[in-house]
């Protein structure tokens, strides 16, 4: 009973924290399980709530074993937020993989309490990977971008 006890507490603190944030979706991995939640609209139906363990590996968890080549610098994340890689749905993204970027260039947003911070690279060369996914809540000092000079 003590596993499922905890796996409630989890779950209402994640709830607390899509509330906090007005998030209409939040996907969290801990351990072997993934939890993702999703708000929907009155009258929709039910999607519920998915906690489940995964069988093998999260392809997150993979790319997470990845290495980054010693040159590659990082774009962290400077708050707590939701990351959009464009400014609105159905534009076009600030930045892909391939893309030159400057120093300055504006490369996503990042939603905290309502406000929409443009996050700028702090260097000048092609982004080699967006860690992130489109809408998923990153936290503060978590890697947005890798780019190689």
């Amino acid at each position: 009973m003590e596993a499922h006890d905890q796996e409630t507490q989890t779950l209402q603190e994640l709830l607390a924290l899509m509330h906090e944030h007005d998030l209409d979706r939040l996907r969290v991995k801990m351990g072997d399980a993934v939890y993702e939640i999703v708000r929907r609209e009155p009258g929709a139906p039910a999607a519920g709530v998915a906690p489940s363990p995964v069988p093998g590996p999260v392809p997150e968890a993979a790319e997470a074993t990845v290495a980054a080549s010693p040159h590659v610098k990082k774009i962290v994340a400077p708050l707590t937020g939701v990351f959009y890689r464009s400014s609105s749905p159905g534009t076009e993204a600030f930045a892909a993989v391939g893309d030159r970027v400057e120093a300055g260039d504006v490369v996503c947003i990042l939603e905290a309490m309502k406000l929409f911070n443009e996050i700028q690279s702090d260097y000048a060369g092609t982004i080699v990977r967006i860690l992130p996914e489109n809408g998923e809540l990153v936290s503060q000092g978590e890697e947005l971008f890798w780019i190689d000079p």
